[in-house]
């Protein structure tokens, strides 16, 4: 039988509930999600969950990302990038983090709808689990 051990992935430092979900295997090269379902768990969503909730109460498709492209600066440095929510008339302070090693699909993502006219913003949707409330940006849908 054998043993091995699955590689940890995501920011170390935050517990294992909370470090997000995502996968490079659920995009092709060029960064654009494979299928409509694709998802991304946004990580260090614990402190924020008095914000998360407020949104659940928010009707289901009016949720966006509020959160523009990392500049240079900020990817020079390599800067998490806290994702905020617009949910109709107002943006929500920040609710999470994208993933650490998936933000090149975040910022692609971002800039490809910007790229072709659209809204820079991704859906997003709100989850309960068992270590509370979740994020899940709707990445397939940026497709």
């Amino acid at each position: 039988m054998p043993f091995w051990s699955k590689k940890e992935s995501g920011d170390l430092t935050l517990p294992k509930g909370d470090r997000g979900k995502g996968s490079f295997d659920d995009y092709a090269y060029d960064l654009l999600p494979k299928n409509r379902d694709v998802t991304m768990r946004l990580a260090d969503a614990t402190p924020h969950q008095d914000e998360i909730a407020q949104l659940a109460d928010a009707e289901a498709d009016s949720l966006f990302t509020a959160t523009p492209a990392r500049s240079l600066d900020q990817e020079r440095v390599d800067a998490p990038i806290e994702v905020r929510v617009f949910s109709g008339r107002r943006v929500s302070g920040v609710v999470g983090v994208v993933p650490r090693g998936l933000e090149s699909v975040f910022d692609e993502a971002v800039r490809r709808l910007d790229g072709r006219g659209d809204k820079p913003r991704i859906p997003v949707a709100v989850v309960q689990t068992k270590q509370g409330w979740r994020v899940d940006l709707l990445m397939g849908r940026t497709k």
